[in-house]
């Protein structure tokens, strides 16, 4: 290995820092602060979270935390070697940070927070116009604003008849959206980053990659006899899958060309 892979990989190690820093912050207090034991809420000492000490309750660190590390050290590594045309290794790696942020807010919490829209707002304008320039961006971003607020009044429906589905099952019906207004924005984001009409291709592997899964989680609920035939009392966070369907369009444009000839 090649002495300068260092470089990517310090650069990965701090990135999965802050990556791991953000996703335990933001959702509690929407602003940077002193990290906290997610558990108990215990204050943590920047050193004792910085080498994923236990608090001083003794409760360890999530999992996640070191996947996170692994996941964007050799992410900076890969960027590193094969940059994204155009935009090169520094936004194409600020992209992945951006993602990540994302993908793991929503799993845990099923959230899409205004402070990274905002960011990945300002990001996505940058590099769009640096892509395809500002007139492909601006109308790509204006492309999966309109895409997903399609998707996002169905949900509403879907959420309904859901609702009344639990109802009548003498369930108390949830808050829970098939789609929220942060995956409206996160595909506003998503279109300036990648243009028109590129987000549309992109939106369409996001909901496609979700529905997969989906149907991957129901078939072992229903194996594992944990579902009770109910398909509509299931969601998951659509966030992850947007942003995948963006990350192979942007970093595996030759897969994409596969996909999609011409």
């Amino acid at each position: 290995m090649s002495i300068l892979l260092i470089v990517p990989a310090i650069i990965g190690w701090l990135a999965g820092w802050l990556v791991n820093y953000l996703a335990d912050v933001l959702p509690g207090t929407r602003r940077l602060s002193q990290p906290a034991c997610v558990q108990c809420n215990e204050p943590l000492e920047w050193k004792e979270y910085l080498l994923f000490q236990p608090c001083k309750n003794g409760h360890s660190r999530k999992v996640r935390a070191w996947i996170v590390q692994a996941v964007l050290l050799s992410a900076s590594i890969y960027t590193w070697l094969n940059p994204p045309a155009k935009i090169g290794y520094i936004f194409g790696f600020t992209i992945i940070i951006y993602f990540a942020t994302i993908i793991v807010i929503d799993i845990e919490h099923h959230l899409i927070l205004h402070p990274t829209s905002i960011f990945g707002s300002l990001l996505g304008l940058i590099t769009g116009t640096i892509s395809h320039g500002i007139s492909a961006t601006l109308w790509g971003g204006l492309g999966g604003l309109l895409i997903m607020i399609g998707f996002y009044y169905f949900g509403i429906l879907f959420t309904r008849i859901r609702a009344r589905r639990m109802k009548s099952a003498g369930q108390e019906a949830d808050d829970e959206e098939a789609l929220g207004q942060g995956d409206v924005i996160l595909a506003t984001v998503l279109g300036f980053m990648l243009g028109w009409p590129l987000i549309w291709l992109s939106l369409l592997l996001g909901i496609l990659l979700g529905g997969f899964f989906s149907l991957l989680l129901i078939l072992w609920l229903v194996i594992n006899r944990k579902y009770e035939n109910n398909a509509l009392m299931l969601f998951i966070p659509y966030g992850p899958y947007l942003v995948t369907g963006a990350y192979l369009i942007i970093f595996f444009p030759k897969f994409i060309e596969m996909l999609v000839p011409g």
